[in-house]
Parts: structure tokens; C-alpha cells; sequence
């Protein structure tokens, strides 16, 4: 019996702190690792660099990149208030209905929405971007091997071709893609983007900032989570001491 407290024990914090990673084809390329505050058992967002992070996602990545498993309220998590909220649903567009006359309509987006996808149909998302698919956002931290250093990585490779690579017309070489060629050009820079609170807005800061805010939208209940999970190692380690004591009380007798 103490031996399954135990077992349990040691399973419970593998599954907390240490979920099953998904990912796509792996690579052997050395990332650029960051020192990620969300990492390890204690770790938390940084709701200042998540509110920086939305900010790039909003004015640079939401033209092409959608983040549809997320809803606008969700946003209150990281520091926006419920009017701020209001506000930045209400310049999206939306598709609803159909309405009393069996019509679809459109209509302000509202906090409890999803967020709205730059485009209609998978069609329109290739025709747009010259046949590529921008894939959508929400959960692309946790879908490719690497997590936020990959992304992070990607954000920070692009770099001039080569001269002995045989570049394909319409890509951009980027040291950490595979095969080296992406079809994105690279989408910030020093200086794109003015931060409201007043954070130099250099590449390196940009891209770790939409980085930790694509970490959020991949795995918003990261922090209830860890939570959560020392709260049930705390119970087992008690119950096991306890058991153990229990155990010698009733034994000590017994030759």
C-alpha cells in the first residue's frame, strides 16, 4: 500500500510538471535556449511581457495568423481590465446568424468570442499568402519540438542566403526551418512596433515577447495547473508520512 503512495507520488508530479510534449519532425539544430520565466515547477507568466507579446500578435502577426482557441476575455488572465476588453473585441468583425430571416450577418466581435481568423476559409489563407498555409497560432508553442526556444529561434534566423545554397524563388532562408527555406518573410525588426510602456522594442525583445504570449495562448491554465500539482504532491508527501507513522504504530510489536 505505501509503495503505491509513493508510486502515485512520483506519477503525479511527472504528469504536472512534465505533460506529454506533441510535436512535428525533429531536428538536431542547437536552439538559441532562453531563460523562460514560465519554466520549472515555481514558474509564472510575466503578465508585462504577455500584455507586449499581444500587442505584436495584434498589429503584426493577426494579419496572416489566426489565434482561434482563445477568447477575447481570456486576455482579463493577463492584466487587461473587462472595458479594455471590450474595446478590443469590438474592432474585430464577425460572421453570425443566421437571424430571424434565416440570413448570416455580421456583427461586432464581443469578449466571449473566439478571436476572429484573418480569413474565411483555408482557400482564401493560401490564395493570400501565395499558396502557403499560415498556420494558426494558438497552440503552435506546444506543437513544434523546441517549444518557445524553436519559435523564439525562428523569430531571430533569418539571415541572407548563402552563397553556395540553391535558393527557391519566393523563400527566405532562416537558419532554424527546416530545409533552411520558409516561406514567411521575417515579420518584425528593430523598431516595428512602439511599446506602451515604454520597452525598447528591439528584435531581441519583440520576439521573446510574442513568444511568451503564443507560450500563454498554448497553455493558459499553465499557472492553475502548478498550482494545483503542489497542492496534490503536498497532500500525497503528508499522507504518505502519515501512513509510515501509522504503519510503525501498529507494527512496533510485532517481532
Amino acid at each position: 500500500m505505501l509503495n503505491k503512495i509513493i508510486t502515485l507520488t512520483c506519477l503525479s508530479f511527472i504528469s504536472f510538471y512534465f505533460p506529454k510534449a506533441t510535436h512535428a519532425a525533429s531536428s538536431n539544430i542547437e536552439l538559441m535556449t532562453q531563460n523562460w520565466p514560465f519554466n520549472g515547477i515555481f514558474g509564472r507568466f510575466d503578465n508585462s511581457s504577455l500584455k507586449r507579446g499581444f500587442k505584436v500578435y495584434r498589429e503584426v502577426c493577426a494579419g496572416c495568423h489566426g489565434i482561434r482557441h482563445v477568447s477575447y476575455r481570456d486576455l482579463e488572465d493577463i492584466g487587461f481590465t473587462k472595458d479594455e476588453i471590450k474595446v478590443i473585441a469590438a474592432d474585430y468583425e464577425m460572421i453570425d446568424g443566421p437571424n430571424d430571416e434565416g440570413e448570416m450577418f455580421e456583427r461586432e466581435a464581443k469578449p466571449s468570442d473566439k478571436f476572429v481568423s484573418p480569413y474565411t476559409n483555408d482557400k482564401e489563407a493560401r490564395f493570400a499568402n501565395n499558396g502557403s498555409y499560415p498556420p494558426d497560432l494558438s497552440l503552435i508553442v506546444k506543437a513544434r519540438n523546441g517549444g518557445a526556444d524553436y519559435i523564439y529561434s525562428l523569430l531571430n534566423g533569418y539571415k541572407d542566403y548563402p552563397e553556395d545554397f540553391e535558393a527557391s524563388e519566393g523563400m527566405y532562408y532562416n537558419e532554424f526551418y527546416p530545409g533552411n527555406q520558409i516561406a514567411m518573410p521575417s515579420p518584425i525588426m528593430d523598431d516595428i512596433i512602439e511599446f506602451d510602456d515604454g520597452t525598447e522594442a528591439t528584435l531581441n525583445q519583440i520576439s521573446k515577447d510574442v513568444t511568451s504570449f503564443l507560450a500563454w495562448t498554448a497553455e493558459p491554465e499553465l499557472e492553475k495547473r502548478k498550482s494545483l500539482g503542489l497542492k496534490t504532491i503536498f497532500f500525497l508527501v503528508l499522507l504518505t508520512i502519515m501512513l509510515l507513522g501509522v504503519k510503525r504504530k501498529v507494527w512496533k510489536d510485532v517481532d
